[in-house]
């Protein structure tokens, strides 16, 4: 489907072709749009199709298994594919709504399970409260006897000794 305004186009895939029953959007990015772009006209309906000019079926087919022996990659699944989609949005600051959409999700769930964060990013936030930063307390406590009879021990303090 043509969005001229947005000089772009999209793809809505029916819902008996799609796991969970309800039409799905699929949006490209400029990557995605130029391969798709270079099969324009190949065939008339269908956008991928074999050399025999069938529509592709299968995902799982002897030229993927080619494709990722040639890459060095065999243990690479198609679904591999859509988890480094979701961890790439998640990693650039895509909101987790965005995601629940572009990875095509009803349960917000899932989304979060297709986009765990990088081994980078949990680096990042544990760095956040190190040592060196001084402007975190040294200690919360959020539940204890003494908080009661203490209530400053409960307190977020900016600096100290517990």
């Amino acid at each position: 489907m043509s969005i001229p305004e947005l000089k772009t186009s999209v793809f809505v895939i029916p819902g008996n072709g799609v796991k969970n029953g309800e039409d799905r959007l699929v949006v490209m990015n400029t990557e995605a749009r130029a391969v798709i772009n270079r099969q324009r006209g190949k065939h008339p309906e269908f956008v991928f199709t074999y050399t025999n000019g069938k529509p592709t079926d299968r995902i799982n087919t002897k030229a993927w298994r080619r494709a990722r022996e040639e890459a060095g990659l065999p243990q690479v699944r198609v679904h591999d594919l859509k988890h480094t989609f979701g961890r790439r949005l998640r990693s650039r600051g895509v909101s987790h709504e965005t995601r629940q959409v572009l990875l095509g999700h009803k349960n917000g769930q899932i989304t979060t399970y297709y986009s765990s964060p990088e081994i980078g990013e949990l680096i990042e936030a544990v760095e956040k409260v190190s040592w060196s930063d001084r402007s975190t307390p040294t200690l919360t406590l959020i539940r204890s006897e003494n908080s009661r009879k203490f209530p400053a021990i409960g307190r977020r303090e900016s600096r100290g000794a517990v």
